[in-house]
């Protein structure tokens, strides 16, 4: 691998994919599309616009580790939602060997990367600033897509993990042995981790597991003429409806999107059962789940949010322990 390439700067990582996407949109029969790239953070997407202004996705794994089983089944439970009366969702697209996934070397990085066309959304990410109307149709998405698939199961071999380690199956940077967090600090998010796995495995044992997208956010969510579609399911695993709803809720920061959320799932069905220290324990989680990734991210730009962002993380978790002990 080579991690010169992760030390360029943002733009010049951008380009060297940019020149990438023009090779693998050629297994599609794309050529000279217009590429345009729209974000890159966790995985690198750019629009992609034909020259018979047909628009698509294109989402390359530059950083996910997930494999191509999982990449599987986040296709083949896409394409499942496609057909569910209440959700609307972009489509993957097969190149020309019929596959939903092209796999191709990227010689800057040394790395082999996976890709995924998908068909194009219109409008705007529902973003941070989302309005009541906004959530009600989230929490209903949500909702749908929970009573949707509880008895969904995938074929071989796509894969997907489980979540109920604190983790989600990802590698622990905070609590290994070689942990760069300092040792004070060390000592309390052990204790908070512990916590939140025990209130997990209470939850597990009484909420049955099902898929679940793991990543519902507003940056997540597109939003057009007062329609609402879901996207970025590279998260995806096997969880309980209580960590879905707990990644929304981590992102939401009004009172009245919170209630809005929760008002427009109970529109579908009956909130899962959750206690007022659960619920807690699963948005800390979502914080450290966070700061493990900026220990691990070759991301320049979110490595250097790193010192700021553990601050404000230790706040919360003596917050939490606090109430816990109290």
């Amino acid at each position: 691998m080579n991690n010169i390439f992760f030390e360029l700067s943002i733009e010049e990582q951008v380009k060297s994919l940019t020149f990438s996407a023009h090779g693998i949109l050629k297994e599609y029969g794309l050529i000279d599309a217009e590429i345009k790239s729209i974000n890159y953070e966790f995985n690198a997407t750019f629009s992609v616009v034909t020259q018979s202004a047909e628009q698509f996705a294109l989402r390359i794994n530059i950083n996910s580790t997930r494999t191509l089983e999982n990449m599987l089944a986040e296709i083949e439970w896409v394409n499942f939602l496609a057909r569910i009366p209440g959700i609307t969702v972009p489509r993957p697209v097969a190149n020309q060997s019929n596959e939903f996934i092209t796999v191709s070397l990227h010689e800057d990085s040394g790395r082999t990367l996976k890709a995924v066309l998908y068909t194009w959304l219109d409008g705007e990410e529902v973003g941070d600033d989302a309005v009541p109307e906004q959530m009600f149709q989230v929490g209903m998405a949500m909702a749908t897509l929970h009573r949707s698939s509880k008895d969904f199961t995938l074929t071989a071999p796509a894969k997907l993990p489980t979540f109920d380690h604190w983790l989600w199956g990802t590698e622990d940077f905070l609590l290994c042995e070689n942990s760069l967090v300092p040792s004070g600090q060390l000592r309390l998010i052990r204790e908070a981790v512990e916590i939140i796995q025990f209130d997990t495995r209470d939850l597990y044992v009484t909420t049955p597991n099902q898929i679940i997208h793991g990543d519902l956010h507003g940056w997540n969510l597109m939003w057009h003429e007062g329609q609402l579609a879901l996207f970025d399911f590279d998260d995806c695993g096997f969880g309980i409806p209580q960590q879905d709803l707990a990644v929304c809720l981590y992102y939401l920061d009004t009172p009245e999107q919170k209630e809005a959320l929760l008002e427009g799932y109970r529109a579908i069905q009956p909130l899962p059962s959750y206690t007022h220290q659960q619920m807690a324990s699963l948005l800390l989680q979502r914080r450290l789940v966070l700061l493990n990734y900026l220990y691990e991210t070759s991301n320049s730009e979110h490595k250097a949010m790193l010192p700021a962002y553990l601050d404000k993380t230790m706040e919360r978790v003596a917050g939490f322990l606090t109430d816990v002990r109290g």
